[in-house]
């Protein structure tokens, strides 16, 4: 583009120049090989006649792990300690507060809410965190938090898939895919970008871990803590290994001859797609099969082999980045407090708190913690009026508030 627009520029000053040479964007993109395809192959490929410098700081993280908490937890109960909020508790909502702003649920004379919960430094950082957090708090000199987020989003699936793509509506590729499109996995038998999810359903869903308009091959697979690892990875009932083979075979040759036919590269996607799953039927079951791991290592996690858990999902990512699996999203749901946060959140910390630092202690020990981020969040905050009616001086629920929330990260060189 720019240098199309140089030639146009450099012909509209002379009165000799030969108009017919002028060069379209695409006309130039296409004749140098420079389409999106070129430029990931060159990257990939690592062709240091067109690399640009390296960076002044050498990136250090090989993989990231996302925990995302779907429902939006509440940053004023868990991470940022409001005291003047909780001197004015139930206090009238000065009208400057909610001037332009608007909210999912509530309205705009509600009540001011602090927080029920004690705050207290940790680590020599001295971090606050809400006493809801039993374990984390020992990890505190490895997280850096930030307190600075907003977003355009105000309710959950839109805003989810903001945060994922950068745009409120589907048909954008995640962030995850981009990963995948660009980096690939450091192992052949493992797809590159894995999904784990615990909770009841709720969310944006897939739309999460959409390729978009990239090809299909660089979603996010679901992997699942219990029963088959992978849905309709299996064999048939009554069908070998052998035979499984032998219909791949055939497939890919009739699937081959369509690409030939029609150059469509969703098909080379779906030839992969098969390989792939027929290589995983061989690494998957020994990879989510926890059983093997010490009895200090899942008593760490609070992990219990066969069952599903938020616990038995982060033990799972410390064994893929052991694989080379590049990135790795969890998703726990059921952070959507509006009513009922005095007994809904605790339960919620006491679900996640043990095994997200366990994650931290035990990526460390295996010298795992400095290539890989961990990065901790939710699609946006909540808000700090009371939603809903109170006795005394209680805590009903809060609404969403896209203006202001945390997230925090850990490892991958991050201080």
């Amino acid at each position: 583009m720019a240098y199309a627009t140089t030639r146009r520029a450099s012909q509209s000053t002379s009165d000799q120049c030969d108009h017919t040479g002028i060069i379209d964007r695409r006309g130039f993109l296409s004749d140098a090989g420079l389409g999106f395809g070129g430029i990931a192959l060159a990257s990939m490929l690592g062709n240091d006649l067109c690399a640009a410098p390296s960076p002044h700081f050498p990136a250090k993280a090989k993989h990231v792990i996302y925990l995302h908490m779907i429902g939006a937890p509440s940053h004023l109960d868990l991470f940022a300690e409001k005291p003047e909020l909780v001197k004015r508790h139930n206090e009238p909502c000065p009208p400057e507060i909610t001037k332009d702003r608007d909210f999912a649920f509530i309205g705009k004379t509600s009540t001011l809410a602090g927080s029920p919960w004690k705050f207290s430094r940790h680590g020599d950082c001295g971090h606050t965190m809400s006493e809801l957090w039993q374990h984390l708090g020992s990890v505190a000199d490895d997280i850096a938090f930030v307190h600075s987020l907003h977003t355009d989003e105000i309710n959950h699936a839109p805003a989810q898939m903001f945060l994922h793509s950068g745009f409120g509506r589907g048909g954008r590729p995640s962030f995850g895919s981009w990963v995948s499109y660009g980096l690939g996995s450091e192992n052949s038998d493992l797809p590159g970008y894995v999904v784990m999810l615990s909770g009841p359903a709720g969310g944006a869903g897939t739309s999460m871990w959409s390729p978009g308009f990239l090809p299909s091959v660089y979603q996010g697979i679901q992997f699942r803590s219990q029963g088959d690892p992978v849905l309709f990875l299996s064999n048939p009932q009554g069908r070998s290994k052998d035979q499984r083979r032998e219909v791949l075979d055939a497939l890919g040759e009739l699937n081959q001859q369509q690409f030939i036919a029609t150059g469509d590269p969703e098909i080379q996607t779906r030839i992969s797609q098969y390989e792939m799953s027929f290589r995983m039927q061989a690494s998957v079951p020994e990879l989510m099969s926890i059983a093997g791991e010490t009895s200090e290592t899942l008593e760490l996690y609070g992990a219990e082999p066969g069952k599903a858990s938020f616990a038995n999902n982060c033990l799972l990512a410390r064994r893929l980045v052991q694989r080379g699996v590049r990135l790795i999203e969890l998703y726990d749901s059921d952070w959507d407090h509006h009513g009922g946060i005095e007994t809904r959140l605790p339960e919620k910390c006491k679900q996640t708190d043990r095994p997200i630092a366990a994650l931290i202690k035990d990526l460390k020990r295996h010298g795992l913690l400095d290539q890989t981020l961990i990065i901790w969040g939710s699609e946006f905050g909540r808000t700090p009026l009371n939603q809903g009616g109170t006795k005394g001086d209680g805590l009903n629920g809060r609404d969403h508030h896209k203006d202001a929330f945390t997230c925090w990260m850990a490892g991958g060189g991050i201080k």
